[in-house]
């Protein structure tokens, strides 16, 4: 056990009690979960601009983060930060949105389709197609924004996000830099269980699965993890990552856009998903960050050794930390971003001369 994870149990404590906190979306204007949000717009710092623009035919909702002193005269690189499975862009990619713009970047976090405040019916679909789709509109908006530099286009993509970062770099060649943190690799975690641990049903549940799309025909949307969890049940979970998963979720930094469910027939597309599959493809700088004592590390640690088209890659393990502890405990965000900062100022650098 590290040492701040009494702090998670604290804020878990406090909450329950009815305590008001740093994280709670409830008192934040732009209902922003994170400890230093942003709560105001003050000129010459970072700001946030809620933003909505249509991608395939439905409404997508996104945060901007514009830099100190930016002038839309100036000229900026961007970065794009992809969400975790089941998690909104107000949660841990806004902090690392934030983060970034305070070194100088203009940051869009959007909500996946399906997901959040974006539009899409049924709500909470999650396919890989979608999610890689989402990561190439964030990037459709941000290079059009006022002061980017289209050229200089990072991309951070954080758990699931991480794994879709992957697929979405592997072909889309504007990511000039790409960076993952907590790498979750969803469709063979879907396929095979967590630490393959369920390799024996594959076929049992893609049946549920193609049960559910023929019910969907019907118009009867079938869920996967529709249920909210209780303490009890949340202590019972066979992994540390889902344990602590559920607490940021639903006690810490909970969010009502936010939800661990999705269609039960979107597993139809996310098993036969794999976001190693051609990562050979990915010919520019790669940073993959996890940590050390994280039990989905063995993802990042199989997807960066399939990275053989970039000889510019490094794997950087956050010493001490699990999954969820790297999207908001602040002596692993700090880590995280000691690793990234230097990563996009050395790949995004302005070369015009």
């Amino acid at each position: 056990m590290t040492k701040l994870k009494p702090l998670a149990l604290a804020a878990v404590v406090a909450l329950a009690a009815g305590e008001v906190g740093a994280a709670d979306y409830r008192k934040n204007p732009f209902t922003l979960t994170y400890d230093g949000a942003i709560t105001e717009n003050v000129a010459g710092k970072v700001n946030i601009h809620p933003v909505k623009y249509m991608l395939n035919g439905l409404e997508i909702a996104a945060n901007v983060y514009t830099p100190p002193g930016y002038d839309p005269g100036q000229s900026y690189p961007a970065i794009v930060v992809a969400h975790p499975n089941g998690g909104v862009k107000e949660q841990t990619a806004g902090l690392y949105a934030q983060r970034l713009a305070e070194q100088g970047y203009l940051t869009i976090a959007a909500d996946a389709a399906y997901q959040g405040a974006s539009g899409g019916e049924p709500r909470n679909v999650d396919k890989p197609a979608n999610r890689i789709e989402d990561i190439s509109g964030m990037a459709d908006y941000i290079t059009h924004y006022a002061g980017v530099d289209a050229s200089r286009l990072g991309l951070l993509g954080i758990c699931g996000g991480g794994g879709y970062s992957l697929a979405a770099a592997k072909t889309g060649k504007r990511f000039q830099a790409i960076a993952t943190l907590s790498m979750f690799n969803s469709g063979r975690v879907r396929r095979n269980g967590f630490e393959d641990s369920q390799l024996s049903s594959i076929q049992e549940r893609l049946q549920q699965a193609s049960d559910a799309r023929a019910q969907e025909a019907s118009g009867k949307i079938i869920y996967a993890n529709d249920t909210p969890l209780t303490d009890e049940q949340i202590a019972k979970l066979p992994f540390e990552m889902y344990r602590q998963g559920a607490e940021y979720y639903q006690r810490t930094n909970a969010h009502p856009g936010s939800s661990a469910r999705y269609t039960l027939s979107s597993l139809l597309d996310l098993m036969r998903f794999d976001a190693t599959d051609q990562i050979e493809l990915i010919n520019k700088p790669l940073l993959m960050i996890a940590g050390s004592k994280a039990d989905s590390l063995y993802m990042t640690e199989d997807a960066f050794a399939k990275a053989t088209g970039t000889s510019d890659k490094e794997l950087f393990k956050i010493d001490g930390a699990t999954h969820i502890e790297t999207y908001w405990v602040p002596e692993y965000v700090n880590a995280a971003m000691s690793k990234l900062t230097p990563f996009y100022r050395r790949t995004l650098e302005d070369t015009r001369g």
